[in-house]
């Protein structure tokens, strides 16, 4: 099989670290400048928030998958 038995479960250690990592980043560094008119000024917080802790349950049970 393809990258081992734990395809999924690095899949998902990748994917959850990098959607908390992005919407942690968007939070704390927004754009300095707006692209289109239509852009928001920063990202929404309280879902920028969810979408990090989303993230963060997803790597967290993804590594305890890789470490049992």
């Amino acid at each position: 099989m393809f990258l081992g038995q734990n395809l999924l479960a690095w899949l998902v250690l990748a994917l959850g670290a990098s959607m908390a990592a992005g919407s942690l980043a968007a939070v704390l560094r927004p754009r300095e400048q707006r692209r289109d008119p239509g852009d928001l000024d920063r990202a929404p917080l309280l879902r920028s928030l969810l979408y990090a802790l989303i993230g963060l349950a997803a790597a967290l049970w993804a590594l305890a998958s890789l470490l049992a």
